[in-house]
């Protein structure tokens, strides 16, 4: 039994469609994450002692989204001034083997929520690197992102033009 030549023409039209399709995925994945994260490879300045700079794109959503590490692991972070202090999803701490410590109370734009302080050892955004930051392990957080607060904002300057945020650690 063999088939016709019409059978594995339309097969191969069914095979390119399929990768077509799956090329346009990876693609539009692509494009919408760098939409969401445009700052993925951050644009850093140092030079010996002198301070450390990070710049940082707004995106398409208006916020200050970008990559960096949380002990070496690799986050995504959201810049929130109005945030106390890191606060980090449950299933990222896990992950990341982070010890829950006393248990609190905190009061969010959507209400009351229970929450574990922590300790990280190590933040890093580009070139600049924080020890011992505080931050709070979060059940309630659904996103894998980690919001970037005041335990670790207050200990750098930085400074707003249009859609650029420059964030500089001055050397210590």
């Amino acid at each position: 039994m063999s088939e016709s030549p019409q059978g594995i023409g339309k097969g191969m039209i069914y095979v390119a469609w399929i990768i077509a399709l799956i090329l346009l995925t990876i693609f539009f994945n692509s494009f919408l994450e760098k939409e969401y994260n445009p700052n993925q490879q951050l644009t850093t300045h140092f030079s010996g002692d002198g301070p450390r700079e990070v710049v940082l794109q707004r995106n398409s959503m208006g916020h200050y989204v970008a990559s960096g590490s949380l002990n070496g692991a690799p986050v995504v972070f959201l810049l929130d001034t109005g945030a106390t202090m890191l606060a980090i999803p449950e299933s990222l701490a896990n992950r990341l083997e982070l010890k829950r410590g006393a248990q609190m109370q905190m009061t969010t734009a959507n209400g009351t929520i229970t929450a574990y302080s922590t300790t990280i050892d190590r933040v890093t955004l580009g070139a600049i690197e924080l020890r011992q930051v505080r931050a709070s392990i979060t059940p309630s957080m659904r996103e894998e992102e980690v919001l970037l607060g005041m335990s670790f904002l207050k200990q750098l300057e930085f400074t707003q033009r249009g859609d650029t945020l420059i964030i500089r650690q001055n050397s210590q």
